[in-house]
């Protein structure tokens, strides 16, 4: 549903989602990787130039495929369009955003939470960035220690998730919500687990990491 502004000319006429890696929309490439794990009935929600998703991907039928379409008149963010699903999945299902190239295995993650009796599961990505400059520690004026362009890791959010259907019960119909906030709502009265993903992994929400999908493909997605 997002416009994609950082992505901005490719994105003025056409969503994010269609922009091609390997000379097929990202879209394209995250819905055959789940058929390959033996995934069938995807539904995707649609925003911004949605007409051009349901153009492109119609019912599925031309992949064997089954497709339905969340349709948002304002942006709702990606736990809030699930506010607008007619019908509640009886099963854990996964949710991924439009915009997310990897390698990681679904069923892998499915099995993962169910194994761990989650409500709610994200899978994380580490990430690494080097300090530029020398770190000093204190204590109070006293130096205690010095890191010369320390490392620091990360768990991030890397835009894949498994959730349970009562999941959708903290959601209002229509009410912009983000997953993170859907997994801040969750705690203390679900489990919330996060799955550390190992496999090749990039979110493509700049220029530059569109340009790395393009450099990447079809090596390592």
């Amino acid at each position: 549903g997002g416009r994609g502004t950082r992505l901005r000319p490719h994105t003025e006429g056409c969503p994010k989602p269609l922009l091609a890696v390997g000379g097929k929309p990202m879209l394209e490439h995250i819905l055959m990787s789940a058929k390959a794990e033996g995934f069938r009935h995807f539904v995707l929600a649609i925003q911004y130039l949605g007409h051009m998703i349901e153009e492109y991907c119609g019912d599925g039928s031309q992949w064997g495929l089954r497709i339905d379409y969340l349709r948002e008149e304002s942006p709702l963010g990606t736990a809030g369009a699930m506010s607008l699903l007619s019908s509640r999945p009886k099963e854990p299902f996964i949710v991924s955003n439009g915009d997310v190239l990897t390698d990681i295995r679904y069923g892998d993650m499915l099995n993962y939470h169910c194994k761990h009796g989650a409500s709610a599961t994200m899978a994380v990505h580490i990430h690494e960035w080097q300090h530029p400059f020398g770190v000093v520690r204190t204590k109070g004026v006293d130096i205690i220690n010095f890191e010369e362009k320390p490392i620091v890791r990360n768990h991030i959010n890397a835009g894949v998730y498994v959730l349970e259907p009562e999941v959708l019960d903290v959601l209002k119909v229509g009410e912009h919500c983000n997953m993170p906030e859907l997994f801040t709502r969750l705690q203390g009265s679900a489990r919330t687990i996060a799955y550390p993903i190992h496999e090749p992994w990039l979110d493509v929400g700049r220029m530059d990491d569109y340009e790395q999908a393009q450099k990447n493909h079809p090596k390592n997605f």
